[in-house]
């Protein structure tokens, strides 16, 4: 189990792709200084005089303030808020794998009953067999031995092929060429740790208040974007076609219609307290789902241990007593019929049972995160 995890959490696609997404929003850091283009200007003509004459200016604007701190510090909550989500996808994945590991140890668990059922009908067999020879008994028995018995190697080739479409469905998140195969001597009960809720709660709080952080930052550089830009220049020019005159320009850009960027900066704000509302609704939610999932899972618990202490020895106890008293003739065909068909039930109950303790235990162990 802790194998597969680790597989997938190297060959995972959609964890590779957050990667991608933490990398490229730490590029974008270089991108927290942002002076506009470099503008070069020609005129030639008759600006001076009759001559023709030519200027040649260049011009480049720079952000005052602390714009360029703010766009850096915006740039490294987004570069955090990509990591947070990554943890997120991290916890739904590990999640999926473990559910598709133990519906394989399911499907081993149902494998390993059928190989019983077939040792107690193939014993049936040879007991119905063994009477129709002395005349205890009526060719019926024989036949509905054989057809049980058939009905049985039928259902083991069935199980071969679910055991591949499990093995497929793990192999799908663990996202690899090679045949991963769970390990069967894994004990078939999921050995729950501890309740998921404080795990998840601690990443789904860590997710919006990084929300919460990035849109703070943008909120204080749509502001900046308010204030002023500082321009220098240089530039050559002839007069009277005589050159060559010279000299230096600076001016301020002033943004004189700034209502775009505070509407902007507003919107922002109205981002916090809607992150804020859905950190309070996902921490109810949550609580709400874990209280839930956990009187499921008592319930789930309880079936399992009956099975555990007594439902299986009782199974097992009718069956060795129902063959051995069909051998001895001390019991009809119908009877035993009925018995073992009892003892079967309880030994197939057994093994839904695990089956529905461990998805149980599995969702405990990580609740579902909605409307992250």
């Amino acid at each position: 189990m802790e194998k597969a995890i680790e597989l997938t959490k190297s060959n995972n696609i959609d964890l590779k792709i957050a990667d991608k997404e933490i990398e490229k929003q730490t590029i974008l850091k270089k991108t927290a200084f942002q002076p506009d283009a470099l503008q070069i200007q020609y005129q030639g003509g008759q600006f001076n005089s009759v001559d023709f004459d030519h200027n040649v200016s260049v011009q480049q604007f720079f952000p005052l303030g602390n714009v360029t701190k703010v766009n850096r510090q915006l740039q490294e909550e987004l570069a955090k808020l990509a990591e947070k989500r990554k943890a997120l996808s991290a916890y739904e994945i590990e999640k999926a794998v473990t559910l598709a590991y133990y519906q394989y140890l399911y499907g081993v668990s149902v494998q390993r009953l059928n190989t019983e059922l077939n040792e107690i009908y193939t014993k049936f067999l040879k007991n119905a067999e063994l009477r129709f020879q002395t005349g205890e008994s009526g060719n019926i028995e024989v036949i509905s031995a054989k057809a049980k018995v058939k009905e049985i190697e039928t259902q083991k080739a069935q199980l071969e092929y679910d055991l591949a479409i499990y093995q497929r469905q793990l192999q799908f998140f663990i996202q690899t060429n090679e045949n991963i195969i769970p390990d069967e001597k894994t004990p078939l009960q999921y050995p729950l740790q501890s309740a998921g809720d404080s795990n998840v709660t601690t990443l789904l709080t860590d997710f919006y208040q990084q929300q919460i952080s990035v849109y703070q930052k943008e909120n204080s550089a749509f502001k900046a974007q308010r204030t002023p830009k500082l321009g220098l220049g240089y530039f050559a020019q002839t007069i009277n076609t005589e050159s060559l005159f010279q000299g230096f320009t600076a001016g301020l850009q002033i943004p004189l219609f700034g209502g775009v960027n505070t509407a902007k900066a507003k919107a922002a704000e109205m981002s916090i307290s809607q992150s804020q509302l859905a950190l309070d609704k996902s921490k109810i939610t949550l609580q709400l789902q874990q209280e839930e999932l956990q009187n499921n899972f008592l319930k789930q618990q309880k079936a399992l241990e009956y099975f555990q202490k007594e439902g299986l020895q009782y199974a097992d106890q009718i069956i060795n007593t129902a063959q051995k008293s069909y051998a001895n003739g001390d019991m009809s065909y119908w009877s035993y019929i009925s018995f073992l068909n009892q003892a079967i039930d309880i030994k197939k109950q057994a093994v839904e049972a695990t089956h529905n303790y461990n998805q149980s235990a599995v969702e405990v162990q990580f609740p579902t995160i909605k409307n992250n």
